[in-house]
């Protein structure tokens, strides 16, 4: 197996989007896949590479990356030194920073040989709310051919009261807690006005209506963080969508930072092989 690291720019604020690729160096045109993280995520938490490892192990380019304002650096990928990015982040510059990927992989700019990469087979995975941008951006962009979620949100607007959106407006800034790394993250007062600038375009009950590509919903029904709800919902507003519940499966599907495993749990196991089973019926049936 091969694994290629790459850095592109990100239109926002002069921040550079980190990514790796792994696939396996044959002459055999491959699928790609790219993955984006979720809310206090970064590509290489926890079992991320052993799950992209296992990908790529069965016919596939597997690319994880990190978005531009996740708070982690180029120096330092695995913990969150930029705060101040983190508290900037908002959606539409994860929907740009997933853009850029994309144009990225359809400009020639992957350090991988032509013959390896099949281009009419790109597909999104998110985990988390990078499952809520994976389904808006699969809305958006005629390039990708379909996408799976893993334990996504159904809506990227923060529960609030009015007096909390208030305060929040008044403050400037309002803390989330990071309870892995103890830090009291960031998050500006731009992210709910760019939510509210977007309303439309950032509506996922509205936007998964238009979605004409083949999409599979996988959920834990022991998710501790998204209830299996969330889920049932995109099931219900995308009715031809395929849905899987993973029995005993958390957010994370087995995943914990630092991974103490050298290999997959059967839970993880179950998750990626529910998806390489799905996107496999996808490759066959247009090749």
């Amino acid at each position: 197996m091969l694994i290629e690291n790459g850095v592109i720019d990100s239109i926002h604020n002069n921040k550079k989007i980190l990514f790796d690729l792994r696939y396996l160096p044959n002459h055999i045109r491959k699928p790609i896949i790219i993955f984006i993280h979720g809310f206090k995520g970064f590509k290489d938490w926890g079992h991320w590479n052993l799950i992209a490892n296992y990908f790529a192990e069965h016919g596939f380019v597997f690319i994880k990356m990190n978005l531009s304002h996740n708070g982690t650096t180029l120096e330092n990928p695995l913990g969150f030194d930029d705060l101040d990015a983190f508290g900037k982040n908002n959606h539409t510059i994860e929907m740009d920073d997933i853009g850029s990927l994309i144009d990225h992989v359809f400009s020639n700019g992957l350090e991988i040989a032509e013959e390896a990469l099949n281009r009419n087979k790109v597909y999104l995975i998110g985990h988390s709310r990078g499952g809520g941008c994976a389904i808006l951006k699969a809305v958006e962009d005629k390039r990708v051919s379909g996408l799976v979620t893993w334990a996504s949100v159904d809506t990227l607007q923060p529960s609030l009261a009015p007096d909390e959106i208030e305060l929040w407006k008044k403050e400037g800034v309002r803390f989330i807690y990071n309870g892995r790394t103890k830090q009291q993250m960031p998050l500006y007062f731009q992210l709910w006005e760019d939510i509210k600038k977007n309303q439309e375009r950032f509506n996922i009950q509205n936007k998964i209506t238009l979605l004409n590509k083949p999409m599979l919903i996988l959920h834990g029904d022991k998710d501790e963080t998204l209830p299996l709800s969330m889920a049932e919902n995109l099931k219900q507003w995308k009715y031809d969508a395929q849905f899987k519940v993973i029995k005993n499966g958390n957010h994370t599907f087995g995943g914990q930072h630092p991974y103490p495993y050298q290999k997959l749990q059967p839970i993880t196991l179950e998750l990626v092989e529910e998806t390489i089973s799905f996107l496999n019926k996808k490759k066959r049936g247009s090749e």
